[in-house]
């Protein structure tokens, strides 16, 4: 454990007064550190005013904010997977609130990352297994998402072919809307729309599909692996036929 007030006064003793004046120093700031339990330097940050340390709950959310932001929009698709997150980790309202708190957070790109990753290497796993479903609920994963990843599990001290294994195992299957260029009739498809339906009723038409076979809604009721995964796959193919539609016609 890190104590920073004692570092810092047995440095400023030791410039001030030599071997004694780093002595005093460095007791006089052990006395702080324990008065204010600053046992890193982002907690002292804090209590300086900055961004408050981020705790082993918030570190998440600010993960997977990060990543919802990092290519300038978050999507309907980002939100309600942090919402499956919170629900597959079972959070109470409070603690549910400061988890949106904390996505809010991350999208401002503001939290230095490496040491609270750093000291979460004893779940590396669940918190990369979280950011690959985040990054791929669109059916996607950009360069940008994929980088931020990778450096996070190098923080955590996870190989690159560790986490290839990690991300396909939320990759789609490949299927027609999977391959080059998607099928726009599929997707219409799909989607229960017509090639002239107005954006709005193609939008209304999406949240209603994703709401319903969204893989949260199993969540707590004892729902088998197949059926989670089923309904995983069911929610990618709609946002993929989506994102194909309003590609197609233009819209937002």
């Amino acid at each position: 454990m890190l104590w920073p007030a004692t570092l810092l006064g047995a440095v400023a003793g030791l410039a001030v007064a030599s071997i004694p004046g780093a002595l005093l120093g460095g007791l006089l700031g052990q006395v702080l550190d324990r008065r204010w339990r600053l046992h890193s330097w982002a907690v002292l940050r804090e209590r300086l005013g900055g961004a408050p340390a981020a705790d082993d709950e918030a570190l998440l959310f600010i993960l997977l904010g990060r990543l919802a932001k990092c290519e300038g929009r978050v999507s309907q698709a980002h939100i309600q997977q942090a919402r499956a997150e919170m629900q597959r980790l079972g959070l109470h309202e409070q603690a549910q609130r400061r988890a949106i708190e904390a996505f809010a957070r991350g999208k401002t790109g503001r939290d230095s990352l490496r040491a609270p990753l750093r000291r979460q290497r004893q779940r590396s796993e669940a918190l990369l297994r979280a950011c690959w479903r985040m990054a791929w609920v669109d059916g996607r994963v950009s360069q940008a998402e994929r980088e931020l990843i990778l450096l996070w599990g190098t923080w955590l001290g996870v190989s690159a072919a560790a986490q290839e294994l990690l991300s396909s195992a939320y990759a789609p299957k490949q299927g027609p809307l999977a391959s080059a260029g998607g099928n726009y009739q599929e997707a219409l498809r799909l989607l229960g729309v017509a090639a002239n339906s107005e954006p709005a009723q193609i939008k209304r038409a999406y949240r209603r599909l994703v709401s319903r076979h969204h893989p949260d809604k199993l969540l707590g009721s004892g729902a088998g692996p197949e059926r989670v995964r089923d309904a995983t796959e069911k929610t990618r193919e709609l946002h993929q036929a989506y994102a194909l539609i309003r590609q197609r016609h233009g819209f937002r």
